[in-house]
C-alpha cells in the first residue's frame, strides 16, 4: 500500500475503545499484578462515552489503579 493511502495519525489523543475515534478527555491508568510490578502503569485512554465501560472492563479484572481526565494527568514514568 502506498504511503499516500495511509491515513495520517491523529494530531489528538483518541480513546482506546475498539473502532472509537473519538478525542479522548480519560487516562485509565492499570496494572496487570500478574505481569507488572506494582508501581507500574498502563494507560488506556477514553471519551466520555467509553469511560464507563473501559472502567468496568478493566475493573472486573482488578487491574484499574486511576481514572484522571487527561489534561490532568502525569505520567510517573516521566
Amino acid at each position: 500500500m502506498p504511503l499516500s493511502d495511509l491515513s495520517p495519525a491523529p494530531t489528538t489523543p483518541q480513546c482506546s475503545a475498539k473502532g472509537c475515534r473519538a478525542d479522548a478527555v480519560w487516562v485509565l491508568a492499570w496494572n496487570n499484578p500478574k505481569l507488572h510490578t506494582p508501581e507500574r502503569r498502563k494507560t488506556w485512554l477514553a471519551c466520555e462515552e467509553h469511560r464507563e465501560h473501559l472502567s468496568q472492563f478493566l475493573g472486573v479484572r482488578g487491574f484499574l489503579k486511576d481514572v484522571v481526565k487527561l489534561d490532568e494527568w502525569e505520567d510517573p514514568e516521566g
